[in-house]
């Protein structure tokens, strides 16, 4: 008995180990994906419409030189195909591995109407790196990380950023066009009760287009701030209106908000949404907010994701959190909206509703 104690005890001592060592050089999955991204791997497997060769990759690789390190691309293939982002077989004479792409790599293409692209480079950005060497620091010292790292928050460094703007929009953009589709798709019929609706930090206006074009009776109306207004294209049935949500919101039925009361604290968060109530008819007026709902002891598909987002919001942003229903359901009822709904939808987030009466 004592023996098998022993082993026990050191077995879970190693499993521990390699569970730390795991963790600690989890980054080296995310920068694979990420020269995957930059290589564009996976739109040139698909484009064959069939797996591939190493060699095959290696000749529409866009090099400076016409040089590929194929001995560095077969590792990094290797890894990515051990965690699933493409599929590996020996091809018919057994002289080659090809590779495929799965319904990870899908979710990588640049081109793909739906695709994660965009975020993966923004995320993995040394910009975007940098204040999470300042989290420690966050802890002893209070303090906001981005701020450390940059000496501005992220909205400053943005609108004084044009090259991060872009980069950072194109990410925003990306997420809107997957999490608006699951949106529609959920609350499709409760669009078609809403006469006109304001996107709150819309961004360039993604979300409203896609609302727009498969309910063009809404009358939509895109909101951010100046500098992000200045770079959006024009959208069939959405008007653009620059302007600052801690200040005053356009007027309509509704109130809608993606993955922006996130990135403020509880105060700044309730604030916004006195604005958007005062934006909204007292009795038929509602807020429509699309953020993720915390589970911490969940086990979705998005559940662990949901705990890594919090800590993005304080790497990130000067206060954002995720937040649990219990939270969710503080801040409405602070704000002045008694009355919440949550709707699970097929995406990170979920939709919340407040209701004034």
């Amino acid at each position: 008995m004592g023996e098998s104690v022993v082993t026990e005890k050191a077995y879970a001592m190693l499993k521990g180990q390699a569970e730390i060592w795991e963790i600690l050089f989890g980054f080296v999955e995310s920068m694979a994906m990420k020269s995957a991204v930059e290589l564009r791997i996976p739109d040139i497997i698909h484009s064959h419409g069939s797996p591939i060769s190493l060699s095959q990759i290696a000749s529409e690789i866009d090099s400076p030189n016409g040089e590929i390190d194929t001995n560095c691309l077969v590792r990094i293939m290797r890894l990515l195909v051990r965690k699933k982002i493409f599929t590996a077989q020996t091809s018919s004479n057994g002289a080659e591995t090809l590779y495929g792409i799965t319904s990870s790599s899908k979710w990588l293409l640049h081109d793909a109407e739906l695709s994660l692209a965009p975020m993966v480079l923004m995320q993995n950005h040394p910009w975007q790196l940098a204040p999470w060497h300042c989290l420690s620091r966050c802890v002893k010292e209070g303090g906001v990380a981005y701020e450390k790292a940059h000496g501005c928050g992220i909205w400053d460094f943005a609108a004084n950023n044009p090259e991060f703007n872009k980069i950072f929009n194109d990410a925003m953009t990306c997420t809107a066009k997957i999490t608006i589709e699951a949106v529609i798709g959920a609350y499709g019929d409760s669009f078609g009760r809403i006469g006109s609706m304001v996107d709150v930090g819309g961004g360039i206006g993604c979300a409203m287009a896609a609302v727009a074009r498969a309910f063009p009776h809404i009358k939509c109306v895109n909101f951010d701030l100046p500098h992000v207004i200045a770079t959006a294209p024009v959208h069939d049935g959405v008007s653009h209106v620059g302007g600052d949500m801690f200040v005053s919101i356009p007027k309509a039925d509704a109130i809608f908000m993606k993955w922006i009361l996130h990135d403020w604290n509880d105060e700044d968060c309730v604030k916004i949404l006195k604005n958007c109530r005062k934006a909204i008819p007292e009795k038929t007026g509602k807020v429509i907010i699309v953020e993720v709902v915390l589970e911490p002891q969940g086990s979705g598909l998005f559940a662990e994701t949901g705990l890594m987002i919090d800590l993005v919001m304080i790497a990130h942003t000067t206060g954002g959190r995720e937040r649990t229903e219990l939270e969710w359901k503080t801040i409405l009822q602070k704000a002045g909206f008694p009355r919440y709904n949550i709707i699970k939808i097929p995406a990170l987030q979920s939709i919340i509703e407040g209701f004034l009466q």
